[in-house]
């Protein structure tokens, strides 16, 4: 609707057209108001209203404009990590997926970590979850399975894209074998290199 004002002309200015268009400009305003507020359905009613009276101008001959197309869904990434302990090669790997659509992170248990690394995470999976939640590259992120079924992931995101990191490329028969058990038709990338040599291990290191 708001593309739709911007390319608005006014054809014939009379027969109370400019009241008329101040109704469909209230209405958007109402519906970002309450989009915003999280209330969809009062939203799209506002939405509603306004294109309704647009599209009569149109009928009528007082105004011309265009609705923007409709642009194509981008596709869905899954990624999966540990993510403890936040650094710019996490940032990096997040952002070079954000790159092929939206990005959603399942995210690895504190028992997971335990069990594949012989130690506790320094942050909890509740805490790992938020820090990731709080990313702009991160569409949502939620926590996997115990014990780890990569598959289940799978299912929930429906995933276009699994993209791996530089040092996850041990994982591809793994997820290979995932996406099988899911029935999905899903392309599996890898990062090609990481940025430099960080690491949470690294980092840890020097905090004890």
């Amino acid at each position: 609707m708001e593309r739709a004002l911007e390319s608005l002309k006014v054809v014939l200015p009379e027969g109370g057209v400019e009241e008329t268009l101040r109704l469909v400009r209230g209405y958007v305003s109402d519906a970002r108001f309450y989009l915003e507020k999280g209330d969809c359905e009062t939203s799209i009613a506002c939405s509603s209203y306004a294109e309704g009276l647009l599209d009569a101008l149109r009928f009528l001959g007082r105004v011309t404009f265009e609705w923007p197309s409709v642009p194509s869904r981008r596709k869905r990434v899954l990624v999966g990590g540990v993510f403890d302990l936040l650094h710019p090669g996490h940032i990096y790997f997040l952002r070079r997926a954000s790159e092929l659509g939206n990005v959603y992170v399942v995210v690895a248990r504190d028992k997971t970590v335990i069990d594949t690394k012989g130690r506790q995470p320094l942050f909890s999976e509740e805490e790992r979850l938020e820090m990731l939640k709080a990313l702009k590259f991160v569409s949502d992120a939620f926590l996997g399975d115990y014990p780890p079924n990569f598959a289940n992931a799978l299912r929930r995101v429906k995933p276009d894209i699994v993209f791996l990191g530089a040092d996850q490329g041990g994982l591809l028969p793994i997820v290979e074998k995932a996406v099988q058990e899911a029935g999905l038709n899903v392309e599996i990338k890898v990062l090609d290199k990481r940025l430099n040599d960080y690491s949470s291990t690294k980092y840890k290191s020097l905090l004890l």
